[in-house]
């Protein structure tokens, strides 16, 4: 599995999971699985209501761990980082991400200041934001001088997002996807599954392997260690011009499936 390079100089995994809507009660075996395949990079946050799960499976391992600030948590991230820690039994986490800027509540920037002060405590070893749009990112580095190392967004073939993710890359900001298949959708998709008869891999790797290619970080969640399984040989997967081609032309103006920054 290839690495990503941060702003910071850090080095991060490319390919991680995603453990959104995996109960507690389960994390700790999902992880341990996910761990075990060969995983090193786990993303959670305090809104999935899983950390202490995450941090059961992740015990003994040195997985790149992530977690998120919740929206209603902006003016005092320090005492919400402790929670998280707390919850995962870590004295630091690898990224902590600004989950969405709520910027009708206005205090995204004031919480990307408190987190520039945990990643000079080293509570936080790197420090990004989610969900953010160009005009969010502009704010928090106007106000600090501080580059998020990384922008978590909704990305996938429906959805490619590629004016912000061309703004990100002029900045030095790692683009990493959220629901990067689409919740399952594009799975079917006439263009994926041809793909994917071609090189004889499943929709999923083909899609997992489409983000790979474009230099993104990706998680994708999966709750069994078949699906765990199949999503890590993704970073094996080649695909040419042609594959790249046909996956670009499925983009949407309309493909957004999650909230829009705009409104959270």
């Amino acid at each position: 599995m290839t690495d990503i390079t941060l702003n910071d100089g850090r080095i991060m995994p490319a390919l991680g999971m995603g453990t959104y809507k995996v109960p507690d009660s389960q994390a700790a075996m999902v992880v341990r699985a996910g761990v075990d395949t060969g995983f090193r990079l786990v993303d959670t946050a305090a809104f999935y209501h899983n950390e202490r799960g995450v941090g059961e499976g992740l015990r003994g391992s040195d997985a790149f761990v992530t977690t998120k600030l919740w929206n209603d948590r902006h003016e005092d991230a320090e005492v919400a980082l402790d929670e998280s820690l707390a919850l995962l039994g870590r004295d630091s986490v690898d990224l902590y991400l600004i989950h969405w800027p709520s910027p009708t509540q206005g205090k995204f920037v004031s919480a990307w200041k408190t987190l520039v002060k945990l990643r000079e405590s080293g509570k936080a070893k790197s420090i990004g934001v989610s969900n953010f749009l160009a005009r969010h990112l502009e704010r928090v580095i106007d106000a600090t001088g501080v580059v998020p190392a990384v922008n978590q967004i909704e990305l996938h073939p429906r959805f490619q997002q590629v004016e912000l993710r061309s703004w990100m890359e002029e900045s030095g900001i790692v683009a990493q996807s959220w629901s990067p298949l689409g919740q399952g959708d594009i799975l079917s998709d006439s263009a994926i599954v041809a793909i994917a008869r071609k090189h004889g891999r499943s929709p999923a790797q083909v899609v997992i392997a489409w983000h790979l290619a474009l230099g993104l970080s990706v998680i994708p969640k999966a709750g069994s260690p078949d699906h765990l399984a199949e999503n890590a040989a993704a970073a094996a997967l080649v695909l040419d011009e042609e594959d790249m081609a046909a996956i670009a032309a499925l983009d949407s103006e309309d493909g957004r499936i999650g909230p829009d920054p705009m409104s959270m």
